[in-house]
């Protein structure tokens, strides 16, 4: 059973991350669209940053405390890219270049959101798999 939850605690640690990332990718798409002006695109994008990180990093740290390697491992590549950017200071947003890094900045996110899903989808086959295994015991 504490297996269970501690999937549970995942998938909502994952949900989360999704949020996080559609609501980055939405305030790119405003900016695209010309429905919102770039510094208030930046900021908003900018608040939202270091709690992605944050929370991706608690989310791999949890598997690595509660034994699930492989997942660990699977989230391993996308903390790597968050603290690459985070030490380079290539994590928030400028307010001057975001017209022109929009394309590259969509393109990142939506990786980021791919493989979350990826990762969502895995932790729901576990999920799954592991409540029968405990319905079958």
């Amino acid at each position: 059973m504490a297996d269970l939850f501690a999937w549970l605690i995942s998938f909502f640690l994952i949900i989360g991350l999704l949020i996080l990332v559609i609501y980055q990718l939405m305030c790119l798409a405003d900016l695209e669209f010309d429905y919102i002006n770039p510094f208030d695109s930046s900021s908003r994008i900018n608040k939202v940053i270091l709690p992605e990180f944050i929370t991706q990093a608690a989310l791999c740290l949890f598997y690595l405390v509660t034994g699930h390697w492989i997942m660990a491992l699977f989230c391993t590549p996308y903390l790597y890219y968050n603290v690459k950017l985070y030490k380079e200071r290539k994590h928030l947003i400028d307010v001057t270049e975001v017209f022109n890094m929009l394309s590259w900045e969509k393109k990142q996110r939506l990786i980021k959101l791919f493989y979350l899903v990826f990762i969502l989808f895995l932790a729901i086959f576990w999920m799954i798999y592991i409540s029968l295994e405990d319905h079958d015991g």
